[in-house]
């Protein structure tokens, strides 16, 4: 699963390269038994004593799975999206959640 990689044009344009490929590899390295065909980040900003963050939540429905990191940014540098991967055995796709 999730070989053949594609992003769309909203992906493109509003998601910089080094999150797509952070996401990527946060399904890469999954610790599940099985990679439901359904992968769903939740970007958010998180400002803690001044510092911005770029919170990740990346999860899936069956099995259960949920993984949260956080990512130092510059100022003004995080983004709020909720982000699809769909696989459907042929390729993958990585869509913004307005886009599905």
């Amino acid at each position: 699963m999730f070989d053949k990689k594609y992003i769309t044009k909203g992906i493109d344009s509003e998601i910089s390269l080094y999150l797509q490929s952070l996401m990527w590899s946060m399904i890469k390295s999954m610790k599940v038994e099985k990679q439901d065909y359904l992968q769903v980040f939740e970007l958010k900003k998180i400002s803690v004593g001044g510092k911005e963050f770029q919170q990740i939540t990346h999860s899936q429905e069956q099995p259960k799975y949920k993984n949260t990191i956080f990512i130092p940014v510059e100022k003004g540098g995080s983004i709020e999206n909720k982000i699809f991967v769909i696989d459907d055995f042929d390729y993958c796709t990585m869509l913004l959640a307005e886009e599905y």
